[in-house]
This record gives structure tokens, sequence and C-alpha cells, in this order.
């Protein structure tokens, strides 16, 4: 079975990230940014697809592990028996050039360690030409190129390169990787000692801009560092995940590239950037958005690249078997061609959100705004494929519905609250229509709930969502109705499903089952306080507080079966979740829209 998903640590630059193992080996790495091929994808197949190992030469997994305050350097010790070792593990916040830092710090005894660097660009398929130049080692294929500068002897063997020493108490022996474009000039690699200052220091001023101080502050400020790290900072968009094609089921087919932004996600990170005091995160973030979203509002798209390029198609690497052998992997993202209509009424939600949290308007956003009304106005009776991105037919889902009216709702208020100029009037009635048409049909009175799409006897936990978007209020008995059938039916173990997908016949048009969502827990816990049942929700955050790894880290789903994460990781929409949850449980409800 391959290393646990939570077995892995995350280390990052705000442009790419890499995750570790506890056997302090990097199976993770793509370079130069998020959505790069990975120049270490171990993760995803074996040693062979490319890893780096430095570790004590016995092997095994480190004694303990922590992050270094609240940064994103990573120190793993192993006890042996000769001796304590510590590896830092880190990468400075980005300036020339990407660099991965290695620091192996002697603690007692003597302790022979290892290096064991493996190469292989293009998801781990491509073997680089390897060779020494001036003490240091340069590897070259196609459009990459690295260097590794380290003091210890670098040997070359079966395609890799070996380093053997040992260590003593009051020995530092760094290793730094340095990536530059192959045809670029070799970037000058940064001086480990300092970037380790750096880095502690970067992260450190970083976290005093937090203001949250409620009961779940450990777990709140490490979120917030996971989610700056999945930040791309040159745009301040913020990817999904760090990985791609972790699976949902293990060894199941239902494997995606997380590793772009998602306009849906939008609102719900702003929530939590603006309520813990970082203002200008929040600020880069919805600049992301009115970039990503400018033009013709029928060319929408889902998700972008983290540079806002539109097109992100999706293929098959074969030559890699899949995480614990969950295949295919994928890379790019075929759903970022669907029509999701929910989008439309996230980017109207997320921009209103940002008017009433105090964020400068910019210039032009409400012309913009005004375009996107203009296509839902035509397109909200029109059916999609919700944000669940089903790969089945298109039929009229009702949170997609409801965000329809929710970015009608934030319309209206922009011109009652704030004085914007729109065609108010024209907005309110068909505002009231949406709301009357989804009660109509999407409303099963005789089981007492929403449904998943109208006619539909499934549930989907997105329903969670109408009274956080106003459309009812909490109290309303068909809201009270369908939070408890959707506890009732999607629970398992304790924990929430997005949907049953053997419900109306299969609705999302794929094999195999998933897991419980993260992010849906979350949203069952709000709903739950937001009903009445502080108690309960406040059980279940806690219990979801204890499914985050040893270093506060969880991904997309939890195998309840396996008692392990699944899913891409680290994922912000469960980070996300968190940060929101502890806000709203400690202050009651979510504040008013």
């Amino acid at each position: 079975m391959a290393t646990s998903i939570e077995d892995h640590g995350l280390i990052g630059d705000l442009q790419t990230a890499g995750l570790v193992g506890r056997d302090g080996t990097i199976d993770w790495l793509c370079l130069p940014r998020f959505d790069s091929p990975a120049c270490f994808a171990a993760l995803l197949g074996d040693a062979g697809n490319g890893r780096w190992t430095l570790a004590p030469r016995s092997g095994g997994d480190c004694t303990r592990r922590r992050y270094r305050g609240e940064t994103l350097v990573l120190e793993s010790t192993w006890d042996t028996g000769t001796g304590s070792v510590r590896v830092l593990d880190l990468m400075p916040p980005r300036g020339e050039a990407a660099q991965v830092v290695r620091i192996v710090e002697g603690i007692s005894g003597r302790v022979p360690m290892r290096s064991d660097l493996t190469l292989r660009f293009d998801y781990g398929h491509v073997v680089p030409w390897v060779r020494h130049v001036d003490g240091e080692l340069a590897a070259v294929a196609g459009p990459d190129a690295v260097w590794l500068r380290t003091p210890v002897e670098l040997v070359g063997q079966d395609r890799a390169t070996r380093a053997d020493f040992e260590v003593a108490a009051g020995d530092r022996v760094p290793f730094v990787l340095t990536y530059a474009a192959s045809h670029l000039p070799r970037p000058r690699p940064v001086d480990p000692e300092q970037a380790l200052a750096g880095t502690e220091s970067f992260w450190s001023d970083w976290m005093a801009h937090c203001d949250y101080d409620g009961e779940w502050e450990e777990a709140v400020r490490r979120s917030l560092v996971t989610l700056k790290a999945l930040t791309y900072a040159p745009t301040g968009g913020i990817v999904a995940a760090a990985t791609t094609s972790l699976p949902e089921e293990l060894g199941g087919a239902r494997n995606w590239d997380y590793r772009y932004c998602w306009l849906r996600d939008a609102t719900f990170t702003l929530q939590a950037l603006l309520g813990t005091g970082y203002a200008a995160e929040a600020r880069a973030w919805r600049e992301w958005l009115l970039r990503a979203v400018a033009g013709d509002p029928a060319d929408l798209r889902i998700m972008y690249a983290v540079d806002g390029s539109r097109r992100i198609p999706e293929y098959e690497l074969p030559w890699l078997p899949g995480y614990a052998g969950s295949a295919p992997v994928r890379v790019g993202n075929a759903a970022a061609g669907q029509f999701q209509l929910d989008v439309w009424g996230e980017v109207l939600d997320g921009l209103h959100w940002s008017r009433t949290s105090g964020l400068t308007p910019t210039e032009d956003a409400w012309a913009l705004q005004r375009a996107l009304l203009d296509f839902l106005e035509g397109h909200w009776d029109s059916p999609d494929n919700s944000l669940w991105e089903v790969r089945g037919d298109r039929r009229p889902f009702v949170h997609s519905k409801v965000m329809a009216w929710a970015g009608l709702d934030r319309a209206v208020q922009a011109v009652e609250r704030f004085g914007l100029d729109g065609p108010v009037d024209r907005w309110r009635r068909l505002r009231q229509e949406v709301h009357d048409d989804v009660c109509a049909r999407g409303y099963d009175a005789d089981r007492g709930t929403f449904t998943q799409f109208y006619g539909s006897r499934g549930l989907d936990a997105a329903l969670l969502l109408l009274p956080r978007v106003g459309f009812l209020p909490p109290a309303d008995p068909r809201i009270v109705g369908t939070v408890d059938a959707v506890r009732r039916e999607l629970q398992h173990d304790g924990l929430l499903m997005r949907y049953d997908p053997d419900a109306d016949g299969g609705v999302d048009g794929l094999a195999g089952r998933e897991n419980p969502f993260l992010a849906c827990s979350f949203w069952l816990a709000d709903a739950l306080s937001t009903t009445g049942r502080r108690q309960e929700a406040r059980q279940l955050f806690e219990r979801l507080l204890g499914l985050r790894s040893d270093l506060g880290l969880l991904s997309e789903e939890y195998d309840t079966r396996a008692r392990r994460q699944v899913g891409n990781t680290p994922q912000a929409f469960s980070h996300v979740g968190l940060v929101n949850t502890a806000r709203w449980l400690q202050h009651a409800d979510p504040p008013p829209r």
C-alpha cells in the first residue's frame, strides 16, 4: 500500500508545492508552478517516477515531526540506535527561482545518512541528462533544468544520484535544489541558512496579521497557513489542492486534477480571509476573480489555471499506475468546459461579499457584474452539470437554481443598499420567479425536503447551503426538514457524502463510489448550528478536527472504513470549511448577507 495521504507534509514557495513523507521522501513536486509537470511523481507511481529521499541510512519513518512554529518549515526527527538527527525541509518564498532547501542537523551521537535523488521530468516519464559542473549536479531534460548543491560527495548510480555521509552532534549539512527553464542561465542558489531564517521570518510576519483568537486557534491558524501555501502569489489565485489524481476511492477511477482555481471557492475563501484579518489576500483573490471572468459572460469558465488561462484540456498518463493502483492518472480537467449555472451566482455573491465587507470597489467591477446578470437572466432555467461537476446528463439542479436566485438577490441589494444603478424592479420580479420555481419544483412535500434536482429522489449536501445564502430562514420547516433528510440519507459513519451516486439511476455517470466529503461535513455542522442544534454541531466539528493529520492537514474526503484520508491534498475547500465553521460556532451564526 502506498504511503498514506496524511503521512505527507506540505512545503511550498507560494507558486508551487511539494509533499514530504514521514520517511524523508519528497514524492510529489511540480516545477515551476502548481500545474506544471511533476519532477517527483512517485506519489502516483514508484521510485522510478521520481523522488528525493533524505533520511538515516537505516531507513524507516521519522520518530516525530512538526512544523516549526506557525511556518511552512517542516522538521522531521529520527532517533536511531547510534544517535538522533533532524531534517529541515522548506521552499523559501520565490525569489529569482524555485528552490528546495533541505538541512540535516546532527542532534546526538553519529548517524549514517543517505540522500537518494531520482529526477524524472514530465510526470515521472523523462530521464534527464545529468552531469557534474563546478562541484554541482546539473540535470537537463527538454524545457527543464535543476541544479543540486551540497558539500557532500554525489555519486551516480542506476539513473539516480546518491550521497552517503554521517552527521555528528552539531553538524549541519545542507542540500539546495534550484530550478530554472533550461534555456535560461543558471540561477544563483540561495544560502541555505539565510533561506531558513528568511522563510521562518516570512511566515511569522504573515501570521502576525491573523486576528482570530477563538477556541480553536491552533487549528484555524494552521489552516490559514495552508491556504496561503496554496496561493499562487503572482496572481492571487488559490488552487483547490496541490495534487492531481489522488483517488476519492482507493483503487477506483474517480481521480481528478485539482491544481487549478475554482470560481465557486471565491465566496467561501473571501469569508475565511476577511474574517481572520487578511484583507490583502482577500483583495488579491478578488482581483484574480475579476480578471479571470472578464469578457463575454457566456464564456465564463468554472475554473481557470493559476495565471487565468481558460483552457485546461484533460488527458491521461498511462505510464503512471496511480496512487495505490488507482488509475487512470489524469492531468487537466474536462469539467472546465462544463456549464455549471451556480457559478454565475457564486461570482456575484463573492463580489457582493467583498462590498459588504468593506473592500474598496474596483473600477468597472459593477459593469462586469451587470453583464453576468444579463446572462443569468436569460439562462437561469437551463439544466446544468451542478457544482459537483457530474459527467452524466444535465439536469435542473436545485442548488444551481438557488444560486441563480442568490445572484439576482445580490443585484437587488447592490441597488438598494449601495446605490448602484440597475433595473432593480425587473431583478426583483425575476428573483421572485426563481424562488417560486424552486419551491414548487425542487421541494418534495411528501418527504419534507428539497431534492437534488427537480423531480429527483436523491438528495444533495449542497442543499445545506440554502439558509446560508438567505434563500429561506433557518427556522423555516422546509429548511429544518431538508437538514434532517440530508443528514439521514447522506450521513455515513457520522460524516456526510456529497450525494448518492446511485440515486435516480446514477446521476453522475461514473462507476465506483466515493467517500464522505469533508467540506460537506463542515456544512452540516454549520446547518446544525443555524437550526438550533449547537451541541451536535460542536461535536461534529470536533470530530472533523480529529481527522486532521498530525501536521494539521486535510485532504478532500475521508474513508471511514480504511480510517484514512483520500482525495487530493491538502484540500483548500476543507481548510476553508474549517476556518469558517470555527468562526461561526464561536460567534453564534454566519453573518448576514
